[in-house]
């Protein structure tokens, strides 16, 4: 595995993620901010952040593994969450668990968190990006 997670001592640790990563891999992937389309276009779970967020790491997947990543090669993500509030942290985590599963992977919550305004469809509440290292 090209990444490796690491909290260093003297920075808290935050159960959800870790404080750095560490890449070794030879070329760098760049996936661009997926959202809660399906692959026609259609927006899945139009009002349901859970939905959404799963449909979104569908996605991302979707995308790293046409290049011959997964989950387990991603540096960082970016999550961007259309009128975020803390309170709406077990939603999201649920939608992360929900694609987590189907994926066959273990979890990956994001490294940055941003709450938006909104995003550029007004039905889309969140929008994942990724940037992975492999071999």
């Amino acid at each position: 595995m090209a990444i490796t997670l690491v909290n260093p001592g003297g920075l808290p640790e935050i159960g959800a993620y870790r404080q750095v990563s560490i890449a070794t891999g030879s070329k760098l992937v760049f996936i661009a901010g997926q959202v809660a389309w399906d692959a026609d276009g259609v927006t899945v779970g139009e009002g349901d952040l859970t939905a959404q967020v799963e449909q979104c790491y569908l996605n991302v997947g979707t995308a790293l593994a046409e290049v011959g990543a997964s989950f387990d090669d991603v540096a960082k993500l970016t999550v961007y969450v259309a009128d975020w509030a803390p309170d709406k942290l077990p939603l999201f985590m649920e939608g992360v668990a929900r694609a987590a599963a189907k994926l066959g992977v273990t979890p990956v919550p994001p490294a940055t968190l941003l709450g938006v305004a909104a995003l550029h469809v007004p039905e889309h509440l969140v929008e994942v990006e990724a940037t992975a290292i492999i071999d």
